[in-house]
């Protein structure tokens, strides 16, 4: 399943550059695929609400491979061994926190979104580079929670995978591989921090200056 998402989604993309790419040069508009154009042309509320889906859907589906991961496995090795399920519990744990730093991550996102209009910004550079600022700003904040958070949880399903199985053969084995899951679940931690302190080295978007 793991592998038909990545292919699916690196099929998905190439046919849409590929797509976009030849529209535009058919139509005899190949300038306007200059990245400074794009970047000078697309609205910042495009990046920032990007940013935002970005942190909470990589992080749900972070969360959800994780959890499809350990899950089976705790539920196969139960079988067998019923004494493992409750405590083996906690993986499942650890995967769902990394769902909720996403959430987290788009709620403090959201509050850096505000309204500006055409005319406030086509009069004051200063306020249009800020409002662009801040748009590149949440979608790059969204981008890094997002994709480690992704990681994360495959990390913390792995383990957990694994931690129930070796729990199912030998007891003793379960708060030693925990400690390992424990370390896998901080690096979701760290990608909450960066992004938070990303958002940190800007203003907000609107029609007033920082």
């Amino acid at each position: 399943m793991r592998y038909t998402l990545i292919y699916t989604a690196a099929g998905v993309s190439t046919a849409f550059f590929t797509y976009v790419v030849l529209y535009f040069l058919l139509l005899g508009r190949g300038e306007q695929l200059s990245i400074a154009w794009f970047l000078d042309n697309t609205s910042p509320y495009m990046w920032a609400t990007t940013g935002i889906s970005m942190a909470v859907a990589l992080s749900v589906v972070g969360a959800a491979l994780g959890i499809h991961t350990t899950g089976s496995s705790i539920l196969g090795a139960g079988v067998k061994t019923p004494r493992i399920k409750t405590k083996n519990l906690i993986s499942i744990i650890f995967c769902e926190a990394v769902a909720i730093y996403g959430l987290i991550t788009a709620i403090v996102l959201s509050g850096m979104l505000g309204q500006y209009t055409s005319d406030a910004i086509a009069n004051d550079d200063k306020l249009k580079e800020e409002n662009w600022f801040a748009g590149y700003l949440v979608f790059g904040s969204g981008i890094t929670v997002g994709f480690v958070n992704l990681f994360c949880g495959l990390c913390v399903g792995v383990v957990g995978s694994g931690a129930a199985i070796a729990d199912a053969a030998n007891g003793a084995l379960f708060v030693k591989i925990l400690v390992i899951e424990i370390f896998g679940s901080a690096i979701g931690l760290f990608g909450l921090i960066v992004g938070i302190y990303m958002t940190s080295r800007g203003g907000s978007m609107g029609n007033k200056t920082k």
